[in-house]
C-alpha cells in the first residue's frame, strides 16, 4: 500500500471530530508509506466539508453532491469510494468505527477483496510496512497487526484515539464522475433521529455516566449534566440505567452499547460490571463516585471516591465551576 483515502462522513456538510482526525493521521501514514492523501466526501453538503478539510494536511479532495448518495441505503457511497480507490491506487481506506463507517468498511472489502481491521487505536509505519494496534474481546487483549498480500487495506479508527492538527496547505478539490452503468433499488424513504447529547459520546473529552446507584431519572438532568457541563463533556449511563427507562439507549456505555475513550472517565453510582468495563476501560483518566468501597470499578479505577454521591456531585460541579470563573 502507498496511498491513503479517507471516507468523510457527514450530514448535511456537518461532520464528527473523528474526520479531522482521520485526516490528520492521513498524512503521517501517507508520508511514511511515501504516498499522497485522499479524502472522499460525497452527498449533498459535500462541498462545504471539502472547504473545512482544506485547512488539514491533505492532498486531494474528492467531492460529489450527487442526490443519489442521499436518496439510496449505501450503494451510491460503496460505488464512489470503489472508483476513487481503483483511480488512485494501492492504499490504505480510513473509514471512522461508526456504523456507517463499518457498514461501508465491510462492503468496500469485499469490492477491493481487501484486507480489514477494525476499531483501530494506533498506526505506525515501520520498514515500510503499516503496523496496526487494536483491542479485542472488550480491551482485555491489544492486538498489533499488519496487512499481508493486499493492494488495499481498510481500517475503521475509534474516535479520540487520535489528534487532529490543523495546518493543510489548500488540497485540491476534484470532482468525482459518477460510476456508469449503475441502478438503485433500495431507497431511503425517511430518516428519525433520536435525540441525543450536543456532543458525541464517542467523542467527548470527558464522559459522566451514570448508573443504577442514582436510584432514577432525575440525577441525570440535575446532577450529571451540570457536572458534564461545566467539564465541556457530556453524560452516558450504563445498560442497567436504559433498560429502566431513565435514559435513551443512545447514552449506552459498555459491551452491548457504545465504545468510548475519553481523557476523563467519571463513573457515578455504578458498580462496573465486566459489560460496562468493556465500553470505557480505554479512557484517559478513569474517576469512581460510589458509597460502596467494594464494587469492582474500584479495581480499574484510577481515583475510586467513596461517599454520598447526592451530596459529592454538587459540590464538585461548584468547585469547577468557581475554578473556572476564577480564571475567565
Amino acid at each position: 500500500m502507498q496511498h491513503v483515502i479517507v471516507f468523510v462522513e457527514h450530514k448535511a456538510g456537518h461532520t464528527r471530530k473523528v474526520t479531522f482526525e482521520m485526516a490528520t493521521e492521513a498524512r503521517t501514514i501517507a508520508d511514511a508509506l511515501g504516498g499522497k492523501a485522499h479524502a472522499v466526501a460525497l452527498g449533498t453538503g459535500a462541498a462545504a466539508i471539502a472547504e473545512q478539510l482544506k485547512a488539514y494536511p491533505l492532498d486531494t479532495i474528492h467531492v460529489s453532491e450527487d442526490t443519489d448518495v442521499d436518496k439510496f441505503l449505501l450503494d451510491p457511497t460503496v460505488d464512489y469510494m470503489e472508483a476513487v480507490a481503483k483511480s488512485t491506487g494501492s492504499a490504505l481506506i480510513i473509514v471512522p468505527n461508526t456504523m456507517l463507517g463499518r457498514d461501508v468498511g465491510g462492503r468496500l472489502m469485499a469490492r477491493l477483496d481487501a484486507g480489514f481491521n477494525a476499531d483501530v487505536t494506533d498506526m505506525k509505519v515501520e520498514g515500510g510496512r503499516l503496523s496496526i494496534t487494536a483491542p479485542k474481546l472488550g480491551g482485555a487483549f491489544i492486538t498489533t497487526k499488519a496487512f499481508k498480500n493486499c493492494d488495499f487495506g481498510i481500517v475503521t479508527l475509534r474516535p479520540n484515539a487520535f489528534a487532529a492538527k490543523a495546518g493543510g496547505a489548500g488540497a485540491q478539490v476534484v470532482q468525482i464522475e459518477k460510476p456508469a452503468g449503475k441502478s438503485y433499488a433500495m431507497v431511503v424513504e425517511s430518516e428519525v433521529e433520536e435525540a441525543s447529547a450536543e456532543m458525541g459520546l464517542e467523542e467527548a473529552p470527558v464522559v459522566v455516566s451514570g448508573g443504577r446507584g442514582l436510584g432514577g431519572p432525575e440525577p441525570f438532568t440535575t446532577m450529571l449534566k451540570p457536572l458534564a457541563d461545566a467539564l465541556g463533556g457530556t453524560v452516558g449511563a450504563t445498560r442497567a440505567a436504559a433498560d429502566a427507562g431513565w435514559v435513551p439507549y443512545s447514552l449506552q456505555i459498555g459491551q452491548t452499547g457504545k465504545t468510548v475513550s475519553p481523557q476523563l472517565y467519571i463513573a457515578i453510582g455504578i458498580s462496573g460490571a465486566i459489560q460496562h468495563k468493556v465500553g470505557m476501560r480505554t479512557a484517559g483518566t478513569i474517576v469512581a463516585i460510589n458509597k460502596d468501597g467494594t464494587v469492582p470499578i474500584g479495581e480499574f479505577a484510577d481515583l475510586l471516591v467513596v461517599g454520598d454521591l447526592f451530596k459529592i456531585i454538587p459540590e464538585l460541579t461548584k468547585l469547577i465551576e468557581a475554578a473556572k470563573a476564577a480564571h475567565a
